[in-house]
């Protein structure tokens, strides 16, 4: 009976959107990505999405206009398209049908199975894939910590249910593995993964071993390889969200991680400067500013006390180990906290790599306890005093007994840093993270 239900809601849907007009336009050119078209006046609406006419039909979205004609940007490669090609207009942004069946999956900027199986079954309900976050003032109110199964972040940068969080590092710092133990151990209903302008060989990689059997059950994967049109890649940032919004407007809690939104950005750079934007800093358009918050507001707590929460982690590329580039700025500001991950740490060989003095969450010190805090504070001034004689202990020149301080430092150091380093396999709960910490800092 409950599925003659959703597939009578689905049908009444379907139905409900039909539109009995057919509108066609017809290609007039190419300009550099974009495809010039003109049509009717009512089809030619920002966002909209168009299938071109071919041997292999193209799909695209309108992206900006040049006097009385579109400007769009491919969904698919642009093979054999010619002037004069039928171009029929659907009226509307895409939207998914998410549901159950989905979990387990891997599918790609559409919704469509890329792990080789059917189709998911269809849920009842339509979803935009690109919509406007829930009204602040409608919004729940961040809930209890998450266990992330991660000690450095529990400990020193912790997450509630319903935070966004950003994980700033550069190229081979060890963010896949962090990724990889976050998706296995976090406490969490659904875990959705939007692996952007990733590399091809990767992905199989990253979902057979990464995640493994047990945490693709629970799991949700969206894809869009680096070798995808931009307008692919977008678009499947924009799904990962859809897809997370589903199951939190279920009441569930849904662990988002989106990878990378340097990627989404340079997406948005493409799809900007095709329809004519003025690059600005490091050659980013207006609208990649513009586009960021949109897209990272969508996780959060859902609107009522009873609705789920999307807990965001949102890793961001950082050029050449710059902290300060444009995007991570950005994103920096936007988020309610920052894990930064750096080079000299992955060097040494402690995984991972999180500097915990330069990781802040914005939600701290109301995630812990009054004696959980009382450890953190003490460990923090520890590796601070550390870091700042670092040199002057490397090359022998401070002598033991100069500072009580400094002595108990050097003591304690390789406790904490114990406590930092983790195998990607091994999981902690709150309990065990702090129980390591007071031993450490106690012996």
């Amino acid at each position: 009976m409950d599925d003659l239900s959703t597939a009578l809601a689905r049908l009444k849907s379907d139905i409900e959107s039909l539109d009995p007009r057919r509108l066609e336009g017809r290609v007039t050119g190419l300009k550099g990505l974009a495809i010039e078209v003109t049509g009717p006046a009512e089809a030619l609406a920002i966002g909209a999405h168009a299938t071109i006419a071919g041997a292999k039909p193209t799909r695209a979205e309108i992206v900006g206009f040049e006097g009385t004609r579109a400007l769009l940007l491919p969904f698919d490669a642009p093979d054999a398209i010619h002037p004069g090609a039928r171009v029929l207009f659907r009226g509307s942004a895409h939207s998914v049908r998410p549901s159950a069946a989905w979990l387990g999956r891997v599918v790609d900027a559409f919704g469509a199975p890329l792990d080789g199986g059917p189709a998911p079954a269809e849920g009842a309900m339509a979803r935009l894939i690109r919509s406007a976050p829930p009204s602040a003032h409608a919004r729940a109110r961040v809930g209890a910590r998450l266990d992330l199964g991660v000690r450095a972040l529990n400990i020193f940068a912790p997450m509630c249910k319903g935070q966004r969080m950003g994980v700033f590092a550069g190229s081979g710092v060890g963010k896949s593995i962090l990724m990889s133990m976050l998706a296995r151990n976090a406490d969490a209903d659904v875990i959705v993964i939007g692996l952007i302008g990733e590399r091809g060989r990767e992905v199989k990689e990253f979902i057979e071993e990464t995640l493994g059997e047990e945490g693709r059950k629970r799991a949700v994967v969206v894809v869009a390889t680096s070798d995808e049109p931009a307008a692919r890649r977008r678009l499947a940032s924009q799904l990962a969200c859809a897809v997370a919004e589903h199951f939190r407007d279920e009441g569930r809690s849904v662990f988002l991680m989106l990878d990378s939104v340097t990627r989404f950005a340079m997406a948005q750079r493409e799809i900007g400067l095709a329809a004519g934007e003025p690059p600005t800093t490091k050659g980013y358009t207006p609208s990649v500013f513009a586009e960021l918050p949109k897209l990272l507001e969508r996780a959060g707590p859902g609107m009522g006390e009873k609705a789920g929460a999307i807990t965001g982690l949102f890793t961001v590329l950082v050029d050449g180990d710059d902290h300060n580039e444009p995007i991570a700025d950005a994103v920096r500001g936007i988020l309610d906290g920052h894990i930064v991950m750096e080079r000299s740490i992955a060097e040494r060989g402690r995984f991972p790599a999180i500097n915990v003095l330069k990781s802040v969450s914005r939600l701290m010190p109301g995630c812990h306890g009054p004696d959980e805090n009382a450890l953190i504070t003490r460990a923090r001034a520890l590796m601070s005093v550390y870091v700042e004689m670092e040199e002057l202990i490397r090359i022998g020149a401070y002598k033991l007994g100069a500072d009580a301080d400094i002595d108990e430092a050097i003591r304690r150091r390789p406790a904490l840093e114990a406590v930092l380093a983790q195998d990607r396999a091994e999981r902690s709960t709150f309990k065990e993270c702090f129980a390591m910490l007071a031993k450490g800092l106690s012996e």
